[in-house]
């Protein structure tokens, strides 16, 4: 597995307990479905960029962990989220202490990929 970028280390140390495994939980699911995304910083949270578009962001707070997909129209293409979590345009909001399932992910992996390479045709 690739190594974590220093300052997305850096800025996920700041979590412990069940929060920092289900951040280190998805970023790792990230990575593995991203494997020559570029890790970053971006909005002051961590990131993953393909070709310089941000697909996936990430971050904790202090009544949930948040999922970004840099879109506001990225949510609204999935059939559903569990139950569990929360969207609206831009941010799917989700308990400290849960971690978001693989093939979930993967759905939000693949609908921002699909939206990038659907802006790219159009230019």
């Amino acid at each position: 597995m690739t190594a974590i970028d220093p300052a997305v280390a850096e800025h996920l140390a700041r979590f412990t307990g069940p929060q920092a495994a289900a951040l280190m939980h998805l970023r790792d699911t990230l990575r593995e479905l991203l494997p020559t995304a570029v890790e970053c910083m971006s909005y002051r949270m961590p990131c993953f960029k393909v070709n310089g578009k941000a697909v996936a962001g990430y971050d904790g707070f202090k009544q949930h962990n948040s999922y970004f997909p840099h879109s506001g129209g990225t949510l609204e293409r999935l059939a559903a989220v569990p139950e569990w979590a929360e969207a609206d345009k831009g941010t799917l909001r989700f308990p400290i202490d849960r971690r978001l399932p693989k093939a979930f992910v993967q759905q939000l992996v693949r609908a921002r990929l699909d939206e990038i390479a659907e802006a790219a045709r159009r230019t």
